[in-house]
């Protein structure tokens, strides 16, 4: 099995860097839990996707903006980032080191869990499912000077991700197809300014993105047979989804403005205040990288088959509660604390005084 195999390829969602604790903002707490809960609903979502026009509609829709979403603030979160020493240090002990603990983890896994599959061989290079977003988040963050002093760097990054498009001998090394074709997003979210967000908060957009919504659930529903999934995850040339080059900057372009205006729909809808899940967002990371070991397991062991209601409308609805319920506990203070040394170490001893 290919280190990111599902049923469906999937370009999922990851945790997000968050702001010293003393600057917490609690609208992006809020918009990291709820984006982390759309993450963990559309994973739960995916194998009923295939025999369930609806979920399939849904589960395009989500994969159109959530992962834009978070790839967006990542980027504003980085815009301080340069080659300090203290940065570098925070881009080690929060990146580097949770992609190296949970890529061994993972492998691990899939060797004692998927019985009737030879075991992944194991390999730094090649990110194992979720961890694709580490690395990418680690590129991205090393190169964020660079997109600094460019004086066009968002037509650079648009240009760098269509070309991504036409490149099929890209290779899977640290998923950089991915890289390159999320690029804009990150240099995007580098640009931003926080009245930028405050924009979308303004009463007129809440009420748009009720509709706006609403015809995307209705355009995927009826696309949802004739589309090939593959565009949303950005993980393949337009040569592998057998398509002529041309679609590369049509579809390129399209999805682009779709994730757009869904992701303003998504950011319009977050509470500004403290509410009971502001907190979690703190802890996006640990659920982030959790869940993907109970993502695997309901796929390897079958659980969506033990009962004919699972794939039936009543299974959606318990589906998707147990992947909040689910997705929320390990968000918690307490799972955190237990994962610090794998999510948050300190390291003194690696680091010159």
């Amino acid at each position: 099995m290919s280190p990111t195999a599902t049923s469906r390829p999937v370009a999922t969602a990851p945790p997000l860097p968050s702001p010293a604790p003393s600057a917490r903002d609690p609208f992006f707490d809020n918009a990291k839990y709820l984006a982390i809960v759309l993450v963990a609903v559309g994973h739960a979502w995916e194998p009923l996707t295939h025999t369930s026009r609806t979920a399939l509609a849904l589960y395009l829709t989500v994969f159109t903006f959530h992962m834009p979403a978070f790839i967006l603030m990542s980027g504003y979160f980085s815009r301080g980032f340069d080659f300090t020493p203290a940065k570098i240090k925070r881009l080690v002990t929060g990146v580097a080191v949770p992609y190296l603990v949970f890529q061994t983890g993972y492998i691990l896994f899939q060797h004692w869990a998927e019985d009737d599959a030879p075991p992944d061989p194991f390999t730094l290079t090649n990110p194992w499912y979720l961890n694709w977003f580490l690395a990418a988040l680690f590129v991205w963050r090393l190169t964020t000077p660079v997109w600094q002093v460019l004086r066009w760097p968002v037509p650079i990054a648009f240009a760098i991700s269509i070309g991504a498009m036409v490149a099929p001998h890209t290779g899977p090394d640290f998923d950089l197809m991915r890289v390159l074709q999320f690029l804009p997003f990150f240099v995007i979210g580098l640009r931003m300014k926080p009245e930028h967000f405050a924009l979308v908060q303004k009463r007129w957009v809440r009420i748009a993105a009720v509709p706006v919504f609403a015809c995307a659930i209705t355009v995927a529903w009826f696309l949802a047979p004739r589309i090939d999934s593959g565009w949303f995850y950005r993980n393949d040339a337009v040569q592998d989804l057998h398509q002529p080059l041309w679609t590369a900057p049509v579809m390129g372009l399209a999805l682009f403005g779709c994730a757009a205006v869904l992701t303003a729909g998504f950011f319009a809808w977050v509470p500004r205040r403290r509410t009971w899940f502001t907190a979690l967002g703190a802890g996006t990371i640990s659920g982030f990288l959790l869940h993907g070991f109970v993502i695997k397991m309901s796929r390897w062991w079958g659980w969506y088959d033990a009962a004919a209601w699972v794939r039936q409308p009543v299974g959606m609805v318990v589906v998707t509660a147990l992947a909040v319920i689910m997705i929320t506990v390990l968000c918690t203070a307490p799972v955190r604390r237990v994962l610090r040394f794998a999510l948050e170490p300190r390291m003194e001893w690696a680091f010159r005084r």
